[in-house]
């Protein structure tokens, strides 16, 4: 089945027509989307949007990008949280992890907070859903130290070796709308070559937007350059995700349904009851 694994279905760019959106997707045959927390803020969020829509389901952490707004007591409301939560729609711990990429950010501060939250999965045996920015190894380097039970590289881009790596540590690889684009060769050779019992597919709604949506009449500029507007993109786009993954892989798309399906449901185990 089609499963978006990481999509911010809470973000503002939804806020006048979220309802439509969502039944968009669910028209285009996605069965369950999961929407990862960024902050403590939306915290409360996106449980709400899991209680208002039966194909919504959710992970809470803390984002390494707002890691520099997070306070001590935000962990501690992260772990009451959870275990409020356990018997309900939360999937994992998530968005976590470290971006290194944005190098504002307080890398010290980062790492903490990871550690951290690295410790409340294995507490609660809760897979994580991690953002790996430019931080591979030393994403990989923490999961070595505090062990968890895997989960999913959210829009996976390290290198073959470790790729290998977070595999052999039970995590599946998220592929999105990065793969979709015919100059994005690394992307497209990781998911060409990868194991498809490693591949999950996403979205990262309102970000990451495919390539057809960069191209459409309503984002380019007479001079064909594309608007400086970035489109907005939606869980109804993962069916022609699917699609490309197919091409790039020379597999049958009914194929990669089932399979990437199965891998989500697999690292994700709360997930197969909410399928079913």
């Amino acid at each position: 089945m089609l499963i978006d694994t990481h999509c911010h279905l809470d973000a503002a760019e939804f806020a006048d027509d979220r309802d439509a959106m969502i039944k968009a997707a669910l028209a285009s045959g996605v069965k369950m989307m999961v929407v990862p927390a960024v902050e403590a803020a939306n915290f409360q969020t996106v449980i709400d949007l899991s209680h208002d829509y039966s194909a919504i389901a959710y992970a809470l952490g803390i984002h390494p990008m707002y890691i520099d707004g997070a306070v001590e007591a935000d962990l501690a409301q992260l772990k009451a949280l959870i275990a409020q939560q356990l018997n309900h729609k939360l999937v994992a711990v998530g968005e976590i992890g470290l971006d290194f990429f944005a190098t504002t950010l307080n890398r010290e501060k980062q790492e903490y907070f990871f550690a951290e939250q690295l410790k409340i999965a294995r507490t609660f045996d809760l897979p994580v859903i991690l953002h790996v920015r430019q931080s591979s190894d030393i994403v990989l380097k923490h999961l070595r130290k505090i062990k968890v039970r895997g989960g999913i590289a959210h829009a996976f881009n390290g290198s073959r070796q470790q790729a290998d790596a977070f595999i052999k540590l039970g995590f599946k690889l998220g592929f999105g709308g990065a793969m979709t684009y015919t100059r994005a060769l690394h992307i497209r050779d990781l998911a060409k070559s990868i194991p498809l019992e490693s591949i999950v597919l996403e979205t990262d709604s309102p970000d990451i937007p495919p390539a057809w949506l960069r191209k459409s009449p309503a984002n380019n500029l007479q001079n064909d350059k594309i608007n400086l507007v970035k489109p907005r993109n939606t869980p109804a786009e993962l069916k022609q995700i699917a699609q490309v993954l197919s091409e790039i892989r020379s597999e049958n798309v009914a194929q990669i349904v089932v399979v990437t399906g199965f891998n989500a449901c697999q690292v994700l185990p709360k997930l197969a009851s909410l399928c079913t």
